[in-house]
């Protein structure tokens, strides 16, 4: 099968179970080229399970996802091929501890045989991107924890992916930092037309960042659509609660 022009991921009838427990039950949805689509729910309500199934971090138990137009649930699929077109960014940055930032950012590269000429040029671009000019040397302990998460996101970019997946990316940042990453993510996705999906469970992410937004509860998308649609017209309980959640973010902020 292949997907509708732009569309560049569509999953159906998407299922992961955990023994008696399911996690994701049918999730049908279409991600197109250079949207940027938030995944908002509840603790438990199955997002993250959603997002590290789309590159089979997490292998699902039913259904299908095509990646451009492939799917890559079928075993007979090369998934390592595909997974190097899907960036992954991590809520508590997964880096390499006894690697500097550079070596951090590189080392995916070096994983998928990039020539090492090609390998530096591409460090020093991210880097610039990023806005780590001058910490190349720096270790994660030297680190706070924006700039730990900015080497996050040049690491994912480093082969070139069409689709950046973040997990929680900025949970564990305060609120200023977290705005200068979304801002970095923003900027990133309008430069490059680069498709992001990002899973949180705070609102206020949603009314910076997103064009879609996509309510998970119970492991189905219960409710989505355009932020301004589902921000004025919340049809379910749950979005209506996240909706009160921004509300009150945005009077604090005043």
């Amino acid at each position: 099968m292949t997907t509708n022009g732009d569309v560049l991921i569509r999953v159906e009838n998407l299922q992961k179970a955990f023994g008696d427990f399911h996690a994701l039950n049918g999730i049908t949805e279409e991600i197109h080229k250079g949207e940027v689509v938030v995944i908002i729910g509840p603790s438990g309500s199955g997002k993250s399970t959603f997002l590290r199934s789309l590159n089979l971090l997490e292998v699902p138990t039913g259904g299908h996802i095509y990646f451009e137009g492939v799917d890559i649930t079928d075993a007979k699929v090369d998934i390592d091929k595909h997974r190097q077109k899907m960036g992954m960014v991590f809520q508590h940055f997964n880096l390499l501890w006894s690697r500097t930032v550079k070596e951090n950012i590189a080392f995916s590269m070096q994983i998928a045989g990039v020539p090492k000429a090609q390998i530096q040029a591409r460090v020093a671009e991210l880097v610039e991107l990023v806005g780590l000019k001058g910490r190349e040397n720096a270790y994660p302990s030297q680190l706070s924890g924006g700039q730990k998460q900015r080497v996050g996101i040049a690491r994912a970019l480093a082969n070139h992916p069409d689709v950046l997946l973040c997990d929680e990316a900025t949970s564990a940042l305060d609120p200023q930092t977290t705005d200068q990453i979304l801002d970095l993510l923003l900027d990133i996705n309008r430069r490059f037309n680069l498709t992001i999906v990002l899973i949180t469970h705070e609102m206020h992410v949603v009314r910076k960042i997103c064009d879609r937004v996509a309510v998970m509860e119970n492991g189905k998308v219960v409710e989505e659509g355009d932020v301004l649609s589902v921000f004025t017209h919340p049809q379910q309980p749950i979005t209506r609660q996240f909706v009160r959640q921004v509300s009150q973010y945005a009077e604090e902020e005043t």
